[in-house]
């Protein structure tokens, strides 16, 4: 694991730990082009229509920054006693990756749950920005 994998992955964990301290927990950490280091979580909500993904306060964050997002990490657990697991961002993440570019790197689900990151373009080798020229 590398210095900015390290730094995502325990920012992840201390979010966790101090807002879920016992239960179900989840936590997202984002890294900027500059090294900040932003976290996040999912909102409660009553309606599960209304419901965001975890890594989304800390993209909002880096725009409101206004910095690139370099890399990109989600965990989860289903109690305090749980393994922590690394979650793929889903289509529409990926999606919001893009923004940033296909070089930024995001956290990936693996059957060992070891911590490996791949690029957006690698995730998403035939997004559709090939129509357009603009390809990854």
């Amino acid at each position: 694991m590398d210095k900015i994998e390290k730094e995502l992955y325990d920012a992840a964990v201390k979010l966790i730990e101090s807002r879920y301290p016992t239960g179900w927990g989840g936590a997202a950490a984002v890294r900027t082009q500059s090294g900040k280091v932003l976290t996040s979580i999912a909102p409660d909500v009553k309606n599960d229509a209304l419901s965001l993904c975890m890594e989304v306060g800390a993209y909002l964050e880096a725009h409101k920054l206004n910095e690139a997002v370099t890399h990109s990490l989600c965990l989860c657990r289903e109690d305090e006693k749980s393994q922590l697991l690394v979650l793929s961002p889903c289509g529409v993440c990926q999606e919001r990756l893009v923004h940033w570019g296909g070089d930024v790197k995001a956290a990936i689900t693996t059957a060992s749950n070891q911590l490996v990151f791949k690029t957006i373009r690698e995730l998403m080798p035939h997004h559709w920005s090939l129509v357009n020229g603009t390809a990854l």
